[in-house]
């Protein structure tokens, strides 16, 4: 997998170096400069090429989205900033995703996944970082053959292995490609191009029998 050179802009110390400290957990993500306004990352990106910039709104000198504005051929951006309000004029700038102060590290592992799955848009290259067990763990999105829901957390079911996380199904599946994964019950969500067969109301993906809810029934039959 390909590393992403990766900016951070923000005015507070803290802020970028907790950035970077996330970054520094992921090993496909390579942190080469921290800028504390738009004015040094200007002077950067002017003699490097970067794939990634995390960006903070509320800045001296010049805002983040004022500078997002008149930025030409920009890398993907995600906005870090403890302001709400300017999520929907920030996606109006292909914005790939807004976090909101205080990040935590699951909702930037799915940010920076966003980011992957935006780049390469041949499936069978598609990866997902998952974190499991104090790890994160690089699965291939073609190698998923479904996903099953438990109470607080779920189950990945693989062509290898079975991962568990702490993440709600609605999360996880949100990090999915559209065209290949289909719900089936509100607890499952299976790979289309993994499933055997249809019996009934389950579908058969190798050995696993997985629910079709009434509700979803008509939904899950069209997609075939």
């Amino acid at each position: 997998m390909k590393q992403l050179n990766c900016l951070i802009i923000d005015d507070e110390p803290i802020a970028r170096e907790g950035i970077a400290d996330y970054c520094n957990e992921i090993s496909s993500l390579n942190v080469v400069a921290l800028c504390k306004n738009v004015l040094q990352a200007n002077h950067y990106l002017e003699n490097n090429q970067i794939d990634l910039i995390f960006l903070d709104i509320n800045m001296p000198i010049v805002s983040g989205i004022d500078w997002l504005k008149e930025l030409k051929n920009s890398p993907s951006i995600i906005m870090t900033t403890a302001y709400e309000e300017y999520a929907l004029e920030s996606f109006a700038y292909n914005v790939l995703d807004y976090l909101v102060k205080p990040i935590s590290f699951e909702r930037f592992l799915q940010a920076t996944n966003k980011v992957y799955n935006y780049k390469d848009h041949n499936t069978e290259n598609k990866v997902l970082f998952i974190k499991s067990k104090k790890q994160l763990k690089k699965v291939n999105i073609n190698d998923i053959l479904f996903i099953e829901a438990m109470q607080n957390y779920i189950k990945v079911i693989t062509l290898e292995e079975t991962i568990i996380t702490n993440m709600t199904l609605k999360c996880f599946k949100n990090q999915l490609p559209d065209d290949n994964f289909i719900q089936t019950h509100k607890s499952y969500v299976v790979s289309k191009y993994k499933v055997d067969k249809i019996i009934g109301n389950q579908v058969i993906i190798r050995d696993y029998k997985i629910p079709i809810s009434v509700r979803l029934r008509k939904t899950v039959l069209d997609s075939f």
